[in-house]
C-alpha cells in the first residue's frame, strides 16, 4: 500500500527522482469530471481555460456562480473514487519509471482528500508516496529534492507550476504533458526551457534521457 506523506517524513533513496502531478496527467480529470457535472444537470463549455464561469445549467444555459463551481469542484474530489480513471498509458510507464528512480505524487488538491486519493491509487498499482498541497509547488519540490546531487525531474499539465519549478529548482527537468481536449487548447503555454510531450511513452523516453545524461 502506498503512504501519505509529509515533507518531514518523505524518505528518498540514492535514485533520481520523479515528482509528478496527478490530475490530467496520472488520473483523468477534465473528462470524469464533464460527467460528474452532467449527472448534476451541468455541463461544461470550454470557451477559456478556467472551470469558473464555464459551468453552466443544462435546464437554462446560465453561468453558475464562483462559489457554486467551487463547491462542485470539493464534491468532485471527494467523489474522485468513483469517476477518475489513469490517464494514458501512466499506470505502465510509471512502473516503469520507479523501476529506476524514486516517484512522488505532488498533486495540487486540498490535503483533506488525500486518503481518497490515496486509495485509488493504491488501487491502480500506483504505490508511490503522495503528497497533496495548496501552495506553489517549486518550493515544494526545492525542499523534498534538497541538495541531492541527483537527477531530478518534474511532471505537470500546468504552466504556472512549471514557472514554479524552474524558480525554485533550475537544474530539474520540466516535462509538460496534458490531455488533447478543447478546453485544453486555451491553456497557457509553457515556455522553451519545458519539454513538451503528448503522451506517457514520450514522457519516459524524456525522463530515461535526462537520468542517463546525469549518470
Amino acid at each position: 500500500m502506498g503512504e501519505i506523506v509529509d515533507l518531514a517524513n518523505l524518505r528518498l533513496s540514492d535514485r533520481p527522482l520523479a515528482v509528478c502531478d496527478v490530475d490530467d496527467v496520472v488520473l483523468e480529470f477534465l473528462t470524469p469530471f464533464q460527467g460528474f457535472l452532467g449527472s448534476l444537470g451541468h455541463r461544461l463549455v470550454p470557451r477559456s481555460y478556467r472551470l469558473h464561469g464555464n459551468i453552466v445549467s443544462a435546464a437554462d444555459e446560465m453561468p453558475l456562480a464562483d462559489a457554486a463551481v467551487s463547491q462542485l469542484i470539493l464534491d468532485f474530489f471527494a467523489a474522485q473514487e468513483t469517476w477518475q480513471t489513469p490517464f494514458g498509458d501512466a499506470v505502465s510507464a510509471l512502473t516503469e519509471i520507479g523501476a529506476e528512480a524514486d516517484v512522488v505524487f505532488l498533486t495540487a488538491m486540498p490535503p483533506r482528500y488525500t486518503e481518497m486519493r490515496r486509495r485509488l491509487l493504491d488501487r491502480l498499482g500506483l504505490p508511490f508516496p503522495l503528497l497533496a498541497t495548496e501552495s506553489a509547488k517549486g518550493p515544494v519540490v526545492s525542499q523534498m529534492h534538497g541538495n541531492r546531487p541527483l537527477p531530478l525531474a518534474f511532471i505537470d499539465d500546468m504552466a504556472h507550476n512549471h514557472v514554479s519549478v524552474a524558480d525554485s529548482v533550475p537544474e530539474c527537468l520540466l516535462v509538460h504533458l496534458m490531455p488533447a481536449s478543447e478546453m485544453h487548447r486555451h491553456a497557457p503555454k509553457p515556455g522553451p526551457h519545458v519539454v513538451q510531450v503528448k503522451d506517457w511513452q514520450a514522457a519516459l523516453t524524456a525522463l530515461r534521457r535526462h537520468f542517463a545524461s546525469a549518470a
